[in-house]
């Protein structure tokens, strides 16, 4: 029983250190915020389509233009140079952003949590969670 009675102690140690080329681990990125972060981005899109519709309404209404950047969507009085392709793409473009903010004023979140269910329920049992363990 000799043979076994030495026992060294400690954890085992890497053949070199870091400084002579041993292993160096990179630190990790946190995704602490992501789920809170794509929730905040649909509510700011919503409110910045809500305040785009406003600032059209506002500006038909008192036909001055508040500024000419590239951002801001053309005028109907503001048509000289563009095409028949384009003014009919601008027209398009504006029904389908005010189909956009009436679908998103017109649900509410009840009406939301209701649709995911039956979406849910609808799905089959193969991308239900499936059963791990005993029970």
């Amino acid at each position: 029983m000799a043979d076994y009675d030495f026992r060294p102690g400690g954890s085992l140690k890497f053949k070199g250190g870091v400084a002579e080329g041993g292993i160096v681990k990179k630190k990790k990125k946190s995704k602490s915020k992501s789920n809170s972060q794509s929730d905040s981005g649909k509510d700011r899109e919503r409110e910045r389509v809500k305040e785009l519709l406003f600032k059209e309404d506002a500006e038909l209404a008192n036909g001055s233009p508040s500024g000419s950047n590239r951002d801001s969507p053309a005028l109907p009085g503001n048509n000289d140079r563009k095409t028949d392709a384009e003014r009919r793409f601008e027209e398009a473009q504006r029904r389908r952003l005010a189909n956009k903010v009436a679908q998103l004023a017109r649900k509410t979140h009840k009406d939301r949590v209701n649709e995911l269910n039956t979406k849910l329920e609808s799905l089959s049992e193969h991308h239900d969670i499936p059963k791990v363990g005993p029970g």
